[in-house]
């Protein structure tokens, strides 16, 4: 909490304070209606008191410890599906002009059905 809480703040304070809360927002520590309820919050704020009070419920960020937590295999899950996805073309391609068969073209069908197999599982709303 700040030692003077009625000292008037500034637009740089407020800049601040809302990238302090998209930090948190990034770590999963806040959901979306109340980053946005916290951001209404900070941008009406004309105190330091009013500011404080955003946070009390949230852990202090230094530079030495990351706001952002990252999940477990979230990073990781993210790159191979890209690579796998990006991937795809060429195999289809390569298998069009390789594979001796009759509708060739069918490999093509491989792009939008890994798309779906890949990230249409995932449901980002839950963040799972």
């Amino acid at each position: 909490m700040s030692d003077t809480p009625e000292i008037r703040i500034g637009t740089a304070e407020r800049e601040q304070a809302l990238k302090r809360l998209s930090d948190h927002l990034a770590a999963g520590r806040l959901t979306v209606p109340e980053f946005d309820g916290r951001s209404l919050a900070v941008t009406n704020a004309t105190t330091r008191g009013e500011l404080d009070r955003v946070f009390t419920d949230l852990p202090e960020t230094t530079p030495d410890t990351p706001a952002r937590a990252e999940a477990p295999g979230t990073a990781a899950d993210q790159n191979w599906r890209g690579v796998v996805m990006s991937l795809t073309p060429f195999l289809a391609l390569v298998l069009f002009f390789v594979v001796p068969i009759d509708n060739s073209w069918l490999f093509f069908l491989m792009i939008p059905a890994a798309g779906a197999i890949l990230f249409g599982t995932r449901d980002n709303r839950t963040g799972g």
